[in-house]
């Protein structure tokens, strides 16, 4: 299995929202009504992704040349981490993140921030972030986390 972690390009649009959708469907719908689902499709549409490419610094892990996984830094925060559902558990969104991690550190980014998911909040524990509160936008929860890169 050849594995790689690159910086996206336009033509991995298509494949990025077709990755993000998925997931949505099979991995967020167990945590969110598929009215919040629908709705958040509505922001990863191939268009909808080719504009977040030109605001953030979007990166795709591939699996033998198919992108599998994606996540961005949009500058001191992480967004949009989704790995395609057949493909969780073997460490893609924690290389995914080491990567965006390395970034921001080497940016001189203080704190890391992240709007997580339910879904995710548990892999966010994980790689050591910490719930600093909820936000609702309608039904839909999010939590903030951040992890602290370096001390002050």
């Amino acid at each position: 299995m050849n594995t790689e972690i690159r910086l996206a390009i336009p033509h991995d649009a298509a494949a990025i929202s077709q990755v993000i959708i998925q997931s949505l469907r099979q991995s967020n719908a167990q945590d969110y009504p598929p009215d919040v689902i629908a709705q958040v499709e509505k922001s990863f549409s191939t268009e909808s992704i080719l504009t977040l490419m030109n605001q953030r610094q979007v990166f795709v892990a591939t699996v033998d040349h198919q992108i599998v996984a994606t996540a961005s830094l949009d500058r001191d925060v992480v967004r949009s981490v989704f790995v395609a559902p057949d493909h969780q558990g073997f460490g893609l969104g924690r290389t995914l993140m080491t990567t965006l991690q390395s970034i921001a550190h080497d940016a001189n980014i203080k704190v890391l921030r992240v709007p997580s998911s339910i879904t995710a909040e548990g892999f966010y524990l994980k790689l050591g972030f910490r719930k600093t509160r909820d936000e609702f936008h309608g039904a839909e929860r999010t939590i903030i986390m951040d992890l602290r890169l370096s001390p002050d």
